[in-house]
């Protein structure tokens, strides 16, 4: 698609830095989500933004299904929007599905990375006889059930579930995202994103890695990244985001600001 896709997917280009840096976001948001971490970088990069086909703010009759059956169409996207721009070199901040997607461009091109920024990142996210970083099968079928059964209800109860700090404004940011998401599309993402499997790439990957969490993420335990410390390829950092939930983004954007123009310009 290129030129098609920049436009499809809402690619933008903000800020009047010299280095390049790419925000990806994670699933049930979209490119918004990073509105209040933008302010602190753009006097010292030029930022990509752009919104994951599956998001809400993206006509829905750009996903394919099949295209999108696993991870590889979403780093096709990612790569295909960063040639289109020319972009030789680039850091890559990735939230949630969006940092496995950063894992595997990495692996693919790892010349084109100079540092992997993970945000609530899992190389799995369900468990199995030697892996419990995750939830059981059982835990995640009960998820599809509600799902199918009332998206709505299931919204209204997962959003203050996964943004866990007491911060009003955030639920009602990450419900509305969620919201605008085809109920069909956010089903079969979901199931995409937990059929999912990185473990046995992780070693591939080269590229510098700082994973970054929160205090306490009722939908990723601490487990998950310590497993990525323990097997990631390259040169790899943990820094952590003193907030709750799953998106300190929209929880505590100044302090995860802080911690990424650390990690940065490490």
């Amino acid at each position: 698609m290129n030129h098609n896709l920049l436009d499809a997917l809402n690619v933008r280009v903000v800020g009047d830095g010299d280095r390049i840096l790419v925000l990806a976001h994670g699933f049930g948001t979209d490119q918004s989500a990073w509105q209040r971490v933008l302010p602190y970088f753009l006097s010292h990069y030029r930022i990509i933004l752009y919104d994951l086909v599956c998001a809400g703010s993206v006509n829905p009759g750009y996903f394919n299904f099949r295209r999108y059956s696993t991870l590889d169409g979403y780093v096709d996207d990612l790569l295909s929007i960063l040639d289109t721009l020319c972009i030789d070199r680039c850091a890559y901040v990735g939230h949630s599905v969006s940092a496995m997607i950063g894992i595997l461009a990495a692996i693919r091109r790892p010349h084109l990375f100079t540092k992997l920024v993970l945000i609530g990142a899992s190389p799995r996210f369900l468990n199995d006889e030697d892996y419990h970083c995750g939830f059981e099968q059982e835990q995640i079928e009960q998820v599809f059930t509600a799902m199918q059964s009332n998206y709505e209800a299931w919204v209204n109860g997962h959003a203050p579930l996964a943004v866990g700090s007491d911060v009003p404004t955030a639920v009602r940011e990450f419900s509305r995202t969620l919201f605008n998401m085809r109920p069909d599309i956010s089903l079969f993402v979901l199931r995409t994103v937990f059929n999912s499997d990185l473990r046995g790439v992780l070693g591939l990957v080269t590229v510098p890695c700082c994973i970054v969490q929160t205090a306490h993420d009722v939908l990723l335990p601490a487990s998950a990244a310590t497993y990525l410390m323990n097997h990631l390829g390259g040169p790899t950092t943990m820094e952590v985001v003193d907030t709750e939930g799953h998106l300190p983004h929209l929880t505590a954007p100044g302090r995860l600001a802080q911690v990424l123009r650390q990690v940065l310009s490490g």
